[in-house]
């Protein structure tokens, strides 16, 4: 399905007030921004650069040797949920020598998208893992490359995924769906807003 060209899409309404970072990682060549300027309703923000001989032997480009872009800083996007509420969308760099950007981009973030390659699933460890470590919500979406077909239960055991994190397969071309992995992602973060504990409030000391 061909993606919708940022010219189709609105400008920010003028009632926007609330904000709300998702960041998108994954490893090398899944696809990350592929979804942030499929989805975003603004021209997308890329730091693509051309891959040349210098990056021979650093960067591991098994299974996307065809790759002839790479994002070096990180992808901005925005879609708007309502009147009021917006996403802010940053693609993270894939590559093992730009890992050192992800706890910066990672601030303030509310949730994140990990976008799964399920011929290379060992390249989503890294993400998962600096995710955890921060305590950042996230979903994980798989990213149709047309290979060997697997099961959601075969791709959860592979993770090591927890039962409480979404999973969900999409097309990172399609603006419908990658809209639905971001829906999913909002419902993950309202449903862990609400199991969270209500705090008690503070007795009064005794006179």
């Amino acid at each position: 399905m061909d993606s919708v060209t940022s010219e189709q899409r609105p400008a920010l309404h003028s009632t926007a007030d609330n904000g709300l970072k998702i960041v998108v990682v994954g490893g090398f060549g899944v696809g990350k921004t592929t979804m942030v300027r499929s989805v975003s309703e603004i021209r997308p923000l890329n730091t693509e650069e051309t891959m040349t001989q210098a990056g021979e032997g650093v960067d591991d480009t098994v299974g996307v040797a065809a790759k002839t872009a790479t994002t070096v800083a990180f992808d901005f996007g925005r879609i708007s949920l309502d009147a009021h509420n917006i996403l802010y969308l940053f693609g993270a760099p894939g590559q093992e020598r730009f890992w050192f950007l992800w706890d910066r981009l990672f601030s303030g973030t509310l949730g994140a998208v990990v976008l799964v390659d399920t011929r290379r699933l060992a390249d989503s460890w890294y993400a998962i893992d600096r995710l955890e470590h921060h305590g950042t919500p996230f979903v994980v979406a798989c990213n149709d490359f047309g290979g060997p077909a697997h099961t959601a239960e075969q791709i959860r055991d592979a993770l090591d995924l927890a039962d409480e994190v979404p999973l969900v397969f999409c097309d990172a071309r399609s603006r419908e769906s990658s809209k639905q992995v971001l829906i999913t992602l909002v419902e993950h973060l309202q449903s862990v807003v609400a199991q969270e504990p209500t705090p008690q409030p503070i007795p009064e000391p005794a006179p």
